[in-house]
């Protein structure tokens, strides 16, 4: 239970509620046990059984004084009245702590609602800002699906199972404490039996309970799989018709799908068992506890009468339902404690990106900014090796290489997407770890190969970083982009949608919507990976227009395979197998009859 902690933490801001819905639970569990108990008196008014009794004198808090001012009331009404009212005045007194106790019931269901509601909120919260808080490297190895389903179908299992588990666990053993004390007053031999009878059930059902947790653990993660391959489906949907690969695909899918669905019957027959093991074994003990308590009044032992004996059943019958809520409540939360496990892998997840204590502001770039021998891996597999480099303010550099050689992950270190395991990167003077985060990628604008996109207006894509946009400064990005015509051609303007990752607009589009969001931030630093390689020719041209405007007056760090996009750069900076291997401009670089920058210029040539 020592992932249960997790679900602790974010209950404790609301232990106030929680502390109210014990106190409702205590109310209606006395009530409870006041008109479960009148069935004595009823039953002594039936069969005619009311025995004289003395005025039990001044109140004292106790079961025996309480006892016997029940008898002296009801034998002092009985003879100033009739049998009939008596038996009348008891199903009102029914009546009224029967009403009691569910508008306690309910009042402690409204607690534990909010308490249920604000704790998943919290925890879905706090998942979602450790995924933005965890570094691009971490996203390597989890699959999207896989962390969709985390925190979706998890923190839901969580609700269900584990939190809804937290009623029965707040309100079920009040009862059963509040009851048992009853029955050790009425009969303590009978009690004793019953304790003794009742651990034997819960070792039983806990036998069965042990092995649901692994087996739910195993389903949630072949459902993760699962949701991976529908989301890698949806993004490649066109390349799956086009390749004519949809019973493959269709193939995949029902794989990891009949595999879940085995899991998950597992699962359903497990916690199905909770019920009827737990009832069966109730109905054992109930049978074994009237024989023994009907040899006690047979026998007059104990001070066990007939009805006392109807009495103790009726209240020992009672706690059977809350002992079987128990026990549903253990199987769901073994259950759902494999969910927490899953959340807790997120939560735990290491932030390698984290800010200084006194990290120090920057609010521009006046200097340089130097790469001083970096070395970068991936799960120790060295990309970048021993990178030296200085770029100065002003100028555009240009880094080249192969696929693979290291070139996006050098541009991914500078922002602190990922820090170097070895070296350091300065930015005037300072070390880019001793900066405060957010200060460092405001001197920044990112435009990737890749442009993201996202399912909302033009001007909310272009005003991303700003929170309270001026309309004209968007509209002034969007025309140094190239972006305003295509814009004013859709039905909305600036308010028309761009679709799912910008499905609606063709590759040039948004990537110059990308541009224009990088204008409109107006840093100090432009990063371009590869920005214009995936485009055609046309679009290229408009593209490549945007971004000269956008590198005026800016320092800019240019990733490019096509290395005609680049021959204008102040330095050109050339990769392999993660080393510097040349650099020079375009004209030194390419004079070097064996250079490797000229290697590349002739294929591309060719």
């Amino acid at each position: 239970m020592n992932k249960a902690r997790i679900l602790l933490k974010y209950i404790r801001p609301y232990k106030w509620s929680a502390v109210w819905n014990i106190l409702y639970n205590i109310l209606s569990a006395i009530f409870a046990l006041v008109s479960y108990t009148l069935v004595i008196p009823f039953l002594k008014i039936m069969f005619n059984r009311v025995e004289q009794y003395p005025d039990p004198g001044a109140f004292r808090l106790s079961f025996e004084y309480l006892g016997a001012w029940a008898k002296y009331f009801l034998y002092s009404f009985i003879g100033q009245h009739d049998v009939m009212k008596a038996l009348l005045v008891v199903i009102l007194v029914v009546i009224i702590a029967s009403l009691l106790k569910n508008g306690f019931i309910s009042l402690a269901n409204n607690s534990m609602a909010y308490i249920r509601a604000c704790t998943v909120r919290d925890l879905r919260k706090n998942m979602y800002d450790k995924i933005l808080r965890l570094p691009l490297s971490f996203f390597t190895d989890a699959r999207k699906g896989d962390v969709m389903t985390r925190i979706s179908n998890d923190v839901q299992e969580i609700e269900v199972s584990v939190m809804s588990s937290l009623t029965m666990l707040f309100r079920d053993p009040l009862y059963i404490i509040i009851f048992i004390v009853y029955l050790f007053v009425t009969s303590l031999p009978l009690t004793l039996a019953a304790l003794l009878l009742l651990p034997v059930s819960g070792w039983l059902i806990g036998r069965v309970s042990r092995s649901l947790r692994s087996t739910s653990l195993q389903g949630q993660q072949l459902l993760g799989r699962l949701l991976s391959v529908v989301e890698e489906t949806l993004t490649g949907l066109r390349i799956i018709k086009g390749f004519n690969a949809e019973e493959k695909m269709k193939k995949q899918f029902s794989v990891t799908n009949e595999h879940y669905s085995k899991i998950f019957k597992r699962i359903t027959r497990k916690a199905y068992l909770a019920s009827p093991i737990s009832e069966f074994l109730s109905t054992i003990v109930v049978m074994i506890l009237m024989y023994f308590g009907c040899v006690l009044a047979l026998n007059g032992t104990g001070n066990m009468t007939p009805d006392r004996l109807i009495a103790f059943l009726v209240v020992f019958s009672q706690i059977i339902q809350p002992a079987k809520n128990i026990t549903t409540a253990w199987f769901a939360i073994q259950k759902g404690l494999a969910s927490i496990d899953r959340i807790d892998q997120i939560l735990e997840a290491e932030e390698k990106i984290s800010e200084k204590t006194g990290a120090v502001p920057v609010a521009g770039f006046s200097d340089s900014i130097e790469f001083r021998n970096v070395w970068f891996g991936y799960n120790d597999e060295p990309v970048l090796k021993d990178i030296s480099l200085k770029i100065s303010k002003g100028q555009t550099v240009a880094i080249v290489g192969k696929s693979g050689a290291g070139k996006s992950t050098l541009a991914d270190l500078l922002p602190r997407f990922m820090d170097t395991d070895k070296g350091s990167i300065l930015v005037d003077g300072t070390d880019v770890r001793d900066l405060k985060v957010q200060d460092l990628r405001n001197l920044m604008g990112i435009v990737s190969q890749q442009p993201i996109l996202f399912n909302t207006t033009f001007t909310e894509n272009i005003a991303f970083g700003d929170h309270i946009p001026e309309q004209g400064e968007v509209e002034n990005a969007a025309r140094i982009a190239n972006a305003h015509d295509f814009i004013m051609e859709t039905d909305k303007g600036y308010e028309n949608l761009v679709g799912e990752s910008g499905n609606k607009l063709s590759g040039g589009q948004r990537q110059r919507i990308s541009i224009a969001r990088a204008i409109m931030a107006n840093p100090p630093i432009l990063i371009l990976d590869e920005a214009t390689s995936a485009l055609d020719t046309e679009s290229e041209r408009l593209v490549q227009d945007a971004i000269l405007n956008l590198m005026k007056n800016r320092t800019s760090i240019v990733i490019a395979h096509r290395l005609s996009t680049v021959q204008h750069a102040d330095l050109i900076v050339v990769i392999d197998d993660g080393r510097i291997v040349e650099s020079g401009t375009h004209t030194e670089l390419i004079e070097k009859e064996d250079g490797y920058y000229r290697k590349l210029h002739s294929f591309q040539s060719i």
